[in-house]
């Protein structure tokens, strides 16, 4: 069993053209989950209303790998998450829920290196080759 990479950076929450606030996210890749990455983010920052207790847990997104890859070159995405490189080595991470839309701002160097060791547990071209089919089954059948 491979341990999962995780990493914490900053980024930066779109609020309006001038204003934006910084927030820790949690980037994490399981192998047992080879197409997807994790992002989590703090609570506090949900358009939910529910997520304002104390005792909430974070937010997390999950969405494909390749998805993150490709918009670190161009703009990429279908559905709630977009993905789009920008000037001065930045990268747009849109995210869409019936709440609302949060637009976040990367350094492309995090999210490069976060991928980099990925691609170290799991080369691309791999992933199916760190399936667990008969898990991945009793999880859909709950």
């Amino acid at each position: 069993m491979y341990s999962p990479v995780e990493e914490t950076v900053q980024a930066r929450l779109i609020l309006s053209p001038h204003r934006s606030a910084r927030l820790r996210v949690v980037l994490s890749y399981l192998p047992e989950d080879p197409f997807a990455v994790r992002m989590a983010f703090p609570a506090e920052f949900s358009l939910d209303d529910a997520a304002d207790g104390p005792d909430t847990e974070d937010i997390v997104w999950v969405f494909a790998r390749r998805l993150l890859c490709s918009g670190l070159e161009a703009p990429a995405g279908v559905g709630d998450v977009h993905v789009r490189p920008t000037v001065g080595r930045r990268t747009m991470v849109e995210l869409r829920a019936p709440e609302g839309t949060a637009l976040l701002q990367f350094d492309t160097t995090d999210l490069r290196r976060f991928l980099w060791r990925s691609r170290l547990l799991v080369p691309e071209g791999e992933e199916h080759l760190h399936l667990d089919a008969d898990r991945a089954l009793a999880q859909l059948l709950g």
